[in-house]
């Protein structure tokens, strides 16, 4: 058995689908025999991942080249693998002998609007194809499942589900710890925390608007923002001026792994009032660290916090702020958030989607013909 995976975007684009496949990745080698699995990156990659048992393998094509199909086949082709698995949904026209792909969300197809003019023509140029082509499909969550039967009308037994997971390091951490970890930021305790890719979709122009509200209702609170800019995001620093929330309002890239475990502890609360996602990992995240969880009511989000969180209508702030205002001033709904929540965190676990993830594969190496 010869398995490629494919990492190159974390070299690109290091957010919630490199860190899906990265995982995968890890959790994947200690199940499969020595040199079974080959780590596919691209030559950019400054951290490349190693693996005991595993063989990277870099790549010169880009991820998201308008060429990818054609230039990734002809590089993975001397590889000779029994089976490619396309994290990010889009294979190569060739070079392995059976393509899996795991579908995170369609955006592109609900909210076009949300995506640049280059990155609408590239998904919705690939997503029929890259459907018709694999042998199998991956999705992070039912409500992906959905949009690909109402969307494209991939029959549901064609998806499998396999749900993602927060890292172990996500857990809820003694107070002298939280308090060093805020330290570093000089931020004070029971704040309103988001975590995510700066983009459209995320809804943080409601949340500004939702925090607006707070402080008109006397709850003054400091919101922080944690993630990295992505696309389209000039209006979420008009809206902070508009409203005059400036004091109020924190902007933090690039945070270690270990301090965002600090931020989510020392958090009143995450509100991740997206108006789609196709998993939405930092509530999850946050539920493992015993953090409360604000969500809206779509996509896969209610999937994923179950009765452990908070939901909202993502298109009324006024929903969002009711909701924050409500955490803020009851001692006993937050308690018992934060129990529900690291109770509904440990449903999830990568070394159950891993083992899941392998027995798509195996269900593809064994059709027949295979």
């Amino acid at each position: 058995m010869r398995l490629g995976i494919d990492l190159r975007l974390h070299a690109y684009a290091p957010g919630g689908i490199a860190t899906y496949s990265q995982r995968l990745a890890e959790h994947l080698a200690p199940l499969l025999p020595p040199d079974a699995l080959w780590l596919l990156q691209h030559r950019k990659e400054t951290q490349p991942l190693a693996l005991p048992g595993a063989r990277p393998h870099r790549l010169w094509t880009p991820p998201h080249h308008r060429l990818e199909r054609w230039a990734l086949g002809a590089e993975i082709c001397p590889l000779r693998l029994d089976l490619l698995h396309s994290t990010d949904f889009i294979p190569p026209a060739w070079g392995a002998r059976h393509f899996v792909i795991t579908v995170h969300d369609l955006t592109f197809l609900h909210y076009p609007q949300y995506l640049t003019a280059e990155a609408r023509r590239h998904y919705n140029a690939q997503i029929a194809w890259a459907v018709a082509r694999a042998d199998a499909i991956i999705a992070v969550s039912r409500a992906t499942q959905r949009d690909l039967e109402t969307c494209l009308a991939v029959p549901p037994e064609r998806v499998t589900v396999t749900y993602e997971a927060a890292d172990a390091r996500f857990r809820p951490l003694p107070e002298a710890e939280v308090t060093a970890g805020l330290q570093r930021y000089g931020l004070a305790r029971d704040y309103l925390l988001f975590v995510g890719t700066w983009e459209p979709r995320k809804n943080l122009p409601g949340l500004l608007e939702a925090l607006a509200l707070l402080h008109a209702q006397g709850e003054r609170r400091t919101l922080v923002i944690v993630g990295r800019p992505g696309w389209l995001y000039d209006e979420i620093f008009q809206r902070v001026q508009t409203l005059g929330l400036e004091p109020w309002v924190r902007f933090i890239e690039r945070v270690p792994p270990d301090d965002l475990v600090s931020l989510y502890n020392g958090a009143l609360l995450l509100a991740l009032p997206s108006f789609y996602e196709g998993f939405g990992l930092p509530a999850l995240e946050a539920l493992q660290c015993g953090t409360p969880v604000v969500v809206a009511d779509r996509a896969s989000l209610p999937e994923v916090v179950g009765e452990a969180g908070m939901r909202i209508n993502p298109d009324d702030p006024a929903t969002l702020a009711a909701a924050c205002r409500q955490l803020a001033q009851d001692v006993s709904l937050r308690e018992r958030l934060q129990r529900a929540g690291l109770e509904q965190a440990a449903r999830f676990s990568w070394d159950r989607m891993a083992r899941e993830t392998l027995a798509v594969y195996r269900r593809v190496l064994d059709m027949p013909g295979a």
